[in-house]
């Protein structure tokens, strides 16, 4: 007879247990528990006010839950009353994050501009980060604009700016928070190509708040509706944008597609 020894499940790489969270008297999460495994690419749709963007700046450490408890990698992410944090340094440098609005420091160029962190965070020698630097903005579609100022860059060369920023810090999870919104409309697909190919491209764990549902379904391997800071629907993108059983995402997706 043989002996066989079952494996202990695989500790999910972000995990968000019983997460409550209050903005002054108003609750933007309820309850939530939440678990992502490494290399899987979720989008978070949903209402504005839902809870999407609030989920992101828990993983990443920018906001603490009222309750609740948020790890990554099974350490804990988050700030104690003293504003220190309580992950340790690389546990906070495996999550990069893109926001709506780029926040270029407009004194630096764009080169200078991503290898800032590496340098003074993770400490590299400056020919090594400007190597790593100039690797990712070749993969952003932007080396040849290095030395550029971020004024002289479109809203979408900047945006693409801040992704190459993101990944020059070699993170395990990237966080995209509606990096289109503050775009005009003839620069979102720039951006979002370069999102696609990284997703199709890099072994991460991606995790994207966005509006544009054609984009969510070639992207991502599972979608969350949020509605009222808990999770309403969780599937595969066929499940939930192409055929919902939930009435409240059909409610929201025919929403989408009548605006």
């Amino acid at each position: 007879m043989t002996n066989s020894t079952a494996h202990p499940p695989a500790t999910p790489l972000i995990t968000l247990n019983n997460v409550v969270k209050y903005y002054g008297e108003t609750q933007v999460l309820d309850n939530l528990s939440l678990t992502i495994p490494a290399g899987q690419k979720v989008a978070l749709i949903g209402p504005s006010g839902s809870g999407k963007s609030t989920i992101l700046r828990l993983i990443k450490g920018l906001e603490t839950p009222t309750e609740g408890s948020v790890l990554v990698n099974g350490h804990p992410v988050g700030r104690n009353n003293r504003f220190r944090w309580f992950s340790s340094q690389p546990v906070r440098h495996e999550v990069g994050m893109v926001f709506q609005h780029f926040n270029l420091f407009p004194h630096l160029s764009v080169l200078q501009n991503v290898i800032e962190a590496p340098i003074s965070v993770l400490r590299l020698s400056r020919e090594e980060a400007i190597a790593r630097g100039h690797h990712y903005l070749n993969l952003v579609g932007l080396g040849h604009k290095a030395q550029a100022w971020p004024a002289t860059l479109s809203g979408g060369q900047q945006q693409r700016v801040a992704i190459a920023r993101a990944l020059a810090m070699h993170p395990r999870i990237m966080l995209f928070d509606e990096v289109t919104s503050a775009l005009d409309p003839e620069l979102v697909g720039e951006v979002l190509h370069v999102i696609r190919d990284i997703a199709h491209s890099q072994n991460m764990t991606m995790l994207l708040v966005t509006h544009e549902m054609s984009f969510a379904r070639d992207v991502a391997d599972r979608v969350l509706f949020m509605e009222k800071g808990k999770v309403a629907d969780d599937g595969t993108p066929e499940q939930v944008l192409v055929n919902p059983t939930h009435a409240r995402t059909r409610q929201f997706l025919n929403i989408l597609t009548e605006r």
